[in-house]
């Protein structure tokens, strides 16, 4: 450490008299005395490095900057954010202190390990102070002395005529003569209006925006799910009238209990466990020559976010009820949409739900979500025709449907499993019993 006594010389804020050479002390110039010297500088800049984000991720694309040379920074407070092909990584400052140099571009790729800021230690805020810009010693004024006016030369005066001169003048000019009328110029002729040009064609640019990391993974992996699956799709018809006379009923006695919504994706999700359990094939995966059965199932559900579709995880959804499922599902589904979700969100997944009727689609063929074998996928709501006893009514009917591998569930299976989830759907006390 250095005593207090060198610093404040070095800052300008002390001298050195003739007794402290007697002590020991250095001698310092004028130029140490007047330089802008700062204790904090004493202390090495610490290099961050970008972190370890999962087995399968060895680099990103580095987002935003958050924090800017110069900022001062406090322990685990966010300095960048990194973008790969899963989830947005946050990197974090490890102490307080004050960024002192950023080493890598924004849009750039960043690798684990690789060295990202320095952040010099020290208290939150404390900031090197900023010396006062020194003062401009001001030049005299001159000052200006008003201008002496310098006489106008008058021109020279000249006599006046006599009489008889004026006389002789007068008799000189001749008389104005009669103007003629000037003869009749023809008009010109009218010009023609110049033809309208045709009107501007349409805006016929064009927009590049590069593929953020996550929906160049999703791209890949759907392509891989077209290419590796055989993908056949079966379709049937729910009458919603139960499922929505159940909903209606408890919904505000839930809310006010549980303070979630009770939704329709909790019953889809109890059923499709309820008909897994019957038709295992439906919740199972080929890994080479194998079929591995799950005892579990790890519900996977869609959702959409800016950034692309994502699917997190419900763990061991078949232990669960209709009040716990779509708690579980609102939390995912918050974290998805505020970019917070974490990689053990969406790690692993054994069966699949998409619903693409919140944003109004009636029919659809989802695509198989690999390594899982099968996914079902929701419709809007729409009342029909239909027959009930031989009478025609209208009811409120939702198309479902489910793409399956054809590798490992042959078709009697996808239409019955399909068949389970109508009848527990449309008597959804049923599954309360079972």
């Amino acid at each position: 450490m250095l005593s207090k006594r060198v610093v404040f010389v070095a800052r300008g804020r002390a001298s050195i008299s003739p007794q402290s050479f007697s002590k020991g002390l250095i001698s310092v110039n004028a130029y140490t005395r007047k330089s802008k010297f700062h204790s904090t500088r004493l202390v090495a800049a610490e290099t961050v490095k970008v972190p370890t984000m999962a087995e399968s991720i060895t680099e990103g694309t580095l987002k935003s900057w958050t924090k800017k040379v110069g900022d001062s920074v406090a322990a685990d407070e966010e300095v960048a954010t990194i973008e790969t092909d899963k989830i947005d990584v946050s990197v974090n400052s490890p102490y307080d202190g004050v960024i002192t140099e950023i080493l890598a571009d924004e849009e750039s790729t960043v690798s684990v390990g690789q060295e990202l800021f320095r952040v010099e230690r020290g208290e939150k805020g404390a900031a090197p102070p900023t010396p006062p810009p020194p003062k401009e010693e001001a030049e005299p004024k001159e000052e200006s002395k008003p201008a002496e006016k310098v006489p106008e030369a008058k021109p020279p005066r000249q006599p006046e005529p006599t009489p008889q001169a004026k006389a002789a003048e007068k008799q000189k000019q001749p008389e104005p003569a009669k103007e003629k009328p000037a003869p009749k110029q023809p008009e010109p002729a009218k010009e023609k209006p110049a033809p309208k040009q045709a009107a501007a064609a349409g805006n016929r640019g064009e927009t590049r925006v590069k593929m953020n990391r996550m929906r160049q993974t999703i791209a890949k992996r759907l392509k891989d799910s077209q290419n590796a699956a055989a993908s056949l799709t079966t379709f049937n018809e729910i009458d919603m009238s139960a499922l929505m006379a159940f909903r209606k009923k408890y919904k505000d006695e839930v809310l006010k209990a549980h303070d979630v919504k009770l939704g329709y994706m909790s019953a889809f999700a109890k059923a499709a466990c309820l008909a897994l359990k019957e038709l295992p094939s439906a919740n199972a995966y080929i890994e080479g020559d194998e079929m591995v059965y799950h005892d579990y199932v790890d519900l996977s559900v869609a959702v959409a976010t800016p950034k692309g579709l994502v699917t997190p995880v419900v763990r061991n959804a078949e232990n669960m009820g209709f009040v716990d499922i779509e708690k579980e599902i609102a939390n995912l589904g918050k974290k998805a949409r505020d970019g917070k979700l974490a990689l053990e969100d969406m790690a692993g997944g054994t069966f699949t739900i998409s619903n693409g009727g919140v944003f109004g689609s009636l029919f659809g063929t989802p695509i198989i979500n690999l390594p899982q074998s099968a996914v079902l996928g929701m419709h809007s709501i729409k009342e029909k025709p239909v027959v009930v006893d031989g009478q025609i009514v209208i009811r409120p009917i939702m198309v479902v449907a489910l793409t399956y591998d054809h590798r490992m569930l042959d078709g009697r299976e996808a239409v019955t499993f399909l068949v389970r989830v109508k009848e527990y759907l449309e008597d959804p006390q049923k599954m309360l019993l079972l």
